[in-house]
């Protein structure tokens, strides 16, 4: 695997080696003593998969509240998207900025963000789902949103009107 670290501290692109032949390829997705080494979590205790049947659904932006901030490692594993990472931390020299990263199946790239950030992603065809492995498993009552379109971020989603949940369309702008 390849670890690439992004403009805001914590995101890591995590892409594969491939190792092709005449059958294809074969890659390792996920090694604990490579994360390791790269001082990330080496265990995830929870593993979950979105399916997205429609190009432009929208999922986020979403956190899990200390003490129980998530880890993840996201993965498209089927379709495309654009990824979308914001930095909630207080104590951040990135605090309030932004990045996004297109994940396809087809690439096999990942992305590992760390607790504190804001999470979510929009897809770019029909048909798409991304595989999340999560670090602590996620909790009841702590589960938080900021506003997908908030002014605060001016975030340049790919596709014109999102298809998106109630409860994502609900979520409050972002107080710094």
């Amino acid at each position: 695997m390849i670890f690439t670290p992004l403009s805001i501290e914590g995101v890591w692109r995590v892409d594969l080696s491939l190792m092709p032949d005449d059958r294809g390829f074969f890659a390792r997705t996920f090694c604990t003593a490579e994360f390791a080494a790269q001082g990330l979590p080496a265990v995830f205790e929870q593993s979950s998969l979105s399916r997205n049947t429609r190009a432009g659904t929208l999922r986020g932006m979403h956190y899990q509240e200390a003490p129980h901030a998530e880890a993840k490692f996201v993965r498209c594993v089927r379709g495309a998207l654009v990824d979308v990472v914001i930095d909630l931390r207080l104590d951040s020299p990135t605090r309030g900025q932004w990045l996004a990263e297109r994940l396809t199946a087809d690439s096999g790239t990942g992305l590992y963000i760390a607790p504190g950030l804001a999470h979510g992603f929009q897809t770019l065809v029909d048909d798409t789902d991304m595989l999340y492995q999560i670090t602590p498993s996620f909790r009841s009552g702590f589960g938080r949103g900021v506003r997908w379109d908030d002014p605060t971020f001016a975030i340049d989603w790919p596709l014109p009107n999102p298809i998106l949940s109630s409860r994502d369309a609900s979520y409050p702008d972002w107080s710094a």
